[in-house]
């Protein structure tokens, strides 16, 4: 006799994701750093800003997400630090929201792998306030998925979007 099996989704094997988490009170390297330690791939995006302290200018390290940072893992491997109410009292998911009939449910906010490799770029890139701008001065629509070909930002996906008023320009010649 054949037997057949079905597998449901639950019976599925878990896959590893992007998820945001969040904490509170600013304590998004703390976190970070204790997830690190246990092995776990994660990704917190800073920044090195030039503040005044007691009279001083010094380089301070900060978060370019504030109280947000990423985690890479299974929901069920992410959820033992995130309930860990011992070490970690102050880190959650950060969930979407959704209706199911009149029901508002909830479930971990997946990041997806391009969007966390065009942030690291970004992120490495260190430039602010640069506006690119091809050299046929292509125009493209805003809201058009694009993806950036030459330059600093090589790899970086996303959406055409409004720029100090320059509507429809983007900085790349190839479209996705």
């Amino acid at each position: 006799t054949t037997e057949i099996y079905t597998l449901s989704l639950h019976d599925a094997l878990p896959i590893s994701h992007w998820f945001a988490l969040r904490t509170t009170y600013g304590r998004e390297k703390k976190a970070y750093d204790y997830l690190v330690s246990k092995g776990v791939k994660a990704f917190c995006p800073t920044l090195h800003v030039t503040k005044e302290v007691k009279g001083e200018r010094r380089v301070v390290v900060e978060s370019r997400l504030p109280n947000i940072f990423f985690a890479h893992g299974t929901e069920e491997e992410l959820e033992k630090y995130v309930f860990d109410n011992v070490n970690l009292p102050f880190l959650r998911f950060y969930y979407r929201h959704y209706h199911q009939g009149s029901r508002i449910m909830k479930t971990p906010l997946i990041v997806p792998d391009y969007q966390i490799e065009s942030l690291r770029i970004i992120c490495e890139s260190e430039a602010n306030d640069v506006l690119l701008v091809p050299e046929n001065e292509q125009k493209f629509k805003s809201g058009q998925r694009v993806r950036v070909i030459d330059g600093k930002f090589k790899g970086v996906e996303g959406r055409v979007a409004r720029y100090h008023g320059q509507i429809g320009r983007a900085s790349c010649r190839e479209r996705v």
